[in-house]
């Protein structure tokens, strides 16, 4: 099974973190889960971070993502699949056909 990572970013340091067991599908639930343990407002899910996060499996909430005021810079979630399964760039820039 894989995981959320979540981390409360304070004064360029990870102030707080946890990781919660997350299904492919299931991100809000646990992202919502973790918001509760940190007695934090769940951030805004705005179409930049859906993008992010498919591409990437990380994105980042700001202060701005929050209808309440945070005592935070930054909040970070990434995707960790426990499986170790290597994800590629469909961006034709990245690839490498070697010398």
């Amino acid at each position: 099974m894989a995981r959320l990572w979540v981390r409360i970013i304070a004064r360029h340091r990870i102030a707080r973190q946890a990781t919660v067991p997350c299904a492919p599908d299931g991100v809000d639930e646990a992202l919502t889960e973790i918001c509760r343990e940190f007695d934090i407002p769940c951030p805004l899910w705005l179409d930049k971070h859906a993008h992010e996060f498919e591409a990437f499996r990380h994105t980042a909430f700001l202060p701005e993502h929050f209808m309440e005021e945070v005592p935070f810079q930054r909040l970070e979630i990434e995707y960790l699949d426990d499986e170790n399964r290597k994800r590629r760039s469909a961006d034709p820039r990245n690839q490498f056909d070697g010398f």
